[in-house]
């Protein structure tokens, strides 16, 4: 087995593996992988996608990759296929996020290193983290079955939920910025802590299908008396019939209000009526009253995985 770099490689090479990595995807998230899957092969063709490859016999059975954001290195993906020509499928995860943190960690200008490794259970991963000083956090993969009976009414004075809309970029980003202030979420991703930052994250839920397909039928904002944004929620398709929550949140002057609760209940009412089958959702572990409120809305957890942060 030989670590190589992945952009000695075509899409060609990568398309076998990805096609496992969608069936994993399918089978332990209900999630569709295939449109990131797609996005991460034109990368590879552009030569553009920096990562590394687990190569046996010409054949590539696991990878790596990141992306670079200002002074931020991001894992995006990790990999390794069962069929791995008899090498310890752990062993080899290793191999290729040691070198996928050591490039990082020796970049120029890299000062912070994040990854959320959803396809993998808590600690299956870690050692590697571990070994380079990684803080680890905890978080939940939670799903919600729907029903089209679900119809909960989903106004809460004094506040009008309505449908998101391309005018509330900047709002939303604000709110975001505003509700994370101090929260352990901003420490898993420092995009929450600047307003630039957290229009670079609304950007990304909405315009690329890393996290799904933005769904703005299902997204919905809180408004209170003077028409100003006090929450949001934003929410994409994983899969024809599975919904998935990329953002809930609220202005801290306006949580114990049922507000959170209220657009919840806006987004499981359009996804029912619409025939969706599930919602999902990822909430950091230590983020008590969250994990609560959704637990009581009926969400159970069913995958605990890791977010690893590194600071220069």
């Amino acid at each position: 087995m030989e670590i190589l770099d992945l952009r000695h490689f075509s899409s060609a090479d990568l398309r076998p593996l990805l096609e496992d990595e969608i069936q994993l995807w399918a089978n332990a998230l209900c999630w569709d992988y295939s449109s990131s899957a797609e996005m991460i092969l034109r990368y590879m063709d552009a030569k553009f996608l920096p990562g590394y490859a687990a190569v046996s016999r010409g054949r590539i059975f696991g990878y790596s990759f990141f992306v670079y954001e200002n002074n931020k290195g991001v894992i995006g993906d990790l990999f390794v296929s069962d069929g791995s020509n008899g090498d310890d499928r752990q062993q080899v995860e290793r191999r290729l996020l040691t070198h996928v943190i050591e490039t990082l960690q020796q970049s120029p200008g890299v000062h912070r290193i994040e990854a959320q490794l959803l396809a993998h259970e808590t600690g299956a991963a870690a050692k590697p983290f571990e070994d380079q000083r990684f803080s680890r956090h905890a978080r939940l993969f939670m799903t919600l079955p729907l029903t089209s009976s679900q119809s909960e009414p989903v106004g809460i004075a004094p506040f009008e939920i309505r449908r998101w809309t391309e005018q509330d970029y900047q709002p939303s980003a604000q709110v975001i910025t505003a509700a994370y202030r101090n929260h352990v979420d901003s420490e898993i991703n420092d995009q929450y802590r600047t307003l630039s930052g957290s229009l670079r994250f609304v950007n990304n839920i909405v315009r690329f299908p890393g996290c799904g397909t933005f769904d703005p039928e299902s997204s919905f904002v809180a408004l209170d008396r003077t028409g100003a944004l006090g929450g949001i929620i934003l929410c994409s398709r994983v899969r024809h019939d599975v919904g998935h929550v990329t953002q809930v949140c609220v202005l801290p002057d306006y949580r114990s209000h049922g507000l959170g609760k209220a657009l919840l209940a806006a987004t499981v009412r359009n996804l029912g009526q619409r025939k969706f089958s599930a919602l999902s959702l990822t909430v950091t572990e230590a983020n008590t009253p969250a994990v609560d409120l959704y637990r009581h809305l009926g969400f159970e957890s069913r995958r605990v995985f890791d977010a690893f942060v590194w600071e220069g």
